[in-house]
């Protein structure tokens, strides 16, 4: 494979299609910026070379390049999002990347979850707390 395509996308080759959450950070908003409809999201990866990952997106924004998340969807259709920032860190279990990719509508449904709206930080249910991300 030529080492320029390989630059311009991070791919993910096996396991099932990424689950992408929406943003509720205000940073995010000077992302949002774009001639294009869509809505910022977030993705969590496991990978075994995430600073590398990491460097590949700045190499190519440093360079005014897009980057492009490729995947496939559930039903094995392979689709592409841009990547407009990216984090990695070190967890317990490995190396985690971070991605925030811009999506359309129609690219992919995304995972709601429920937020504790109290702000008590008291879980109700003690065998299952919350987990911090």
């Amino acid at each position: 494979m030529d080492k320029k395509t390989m630059d311009d996308k991070i791919t993910i080759i096996e396991g099932p299609p990424p689950t992408f959450e929406a943003v509720s950070e205000s940073w995010v908003l000077g992302l949002s910026e774009s001639p294009e409809l869509g809505e910022i999201v977030v993705t969590r990866l496991r990978t075994f070379n995430g600073p590398a990952l990491v460097e590949r997106c700045y190499r190519a924004w440093r360079n005014h390049k897009a980057i492009q998340l490729e995947f496939r969807n559930s039903d094995g259709l392979l689709q592409q999002a841009p990547i407009v920032a990216s984090r990695h860190i070190e967890t317990d279990e490995g190396q985690l990347l971070i991605l925030w990719v811009r999506l359309t509508g129609e690219e992919v449904q995304l995972e709601f979850g429920y937020e504790d709206d109290l702000g008590d930080g008291e879980d109700d249910d003690p065998d299952h707390p919350e987990q911090p991300f």
